[in-house]
């Protein structure tokens, strides 16, 4: 079964064009440790000017916290991260411990 994604988080004005520069050539080992941990079809999209980035995946795994819990252990996720994370802002409205914030689906349509 596959079960869909949905995120947001803000980006940093200052940090908008270091965002786009890494995401235009993100690293091949990056892609192949969220390839490993079962997701597919994963795509940031950018609203602006309200510079919001809305995250969506398919993880197709069986074990979501156990691939989520390695793909994070990971040292390119580490690098990777740390890269990222510096240009972006957790909304105002975030959870505890959020730092993209989910969304619910309302809607599919296969």
């Amino acid at each position: 079964m596959v079960r869909r994604m949905g995120m947001v988080i803000a980006v940093r004005p200052e940090k908008l064009d270091e965002y786009k520069r890494l995401h235009a050539q993100p690293w091949p080992e990056m892609n192949a440790a969220l390839s490993a941990a079962h997701i597919t079809n994963y795509s940031i999209y950018l609203r602006e000017p309200e510079n919001l980035l809305f995250g969506y995946w398919e993880y197709r795994g069986t074990d979501y916290e156990a691939d989520m819990a390695r793909l994070g252990a990971l040292e390119v996720t580490r690098r990777w991260l740390a890269l990222t994370d510096p240009c972006q802002s957790r909304l105002g409205t975030a959870g505890e411990g959020e730092w993209w914030s989910p969304l619910e689906e309302v809607f599919h349509l296969d």
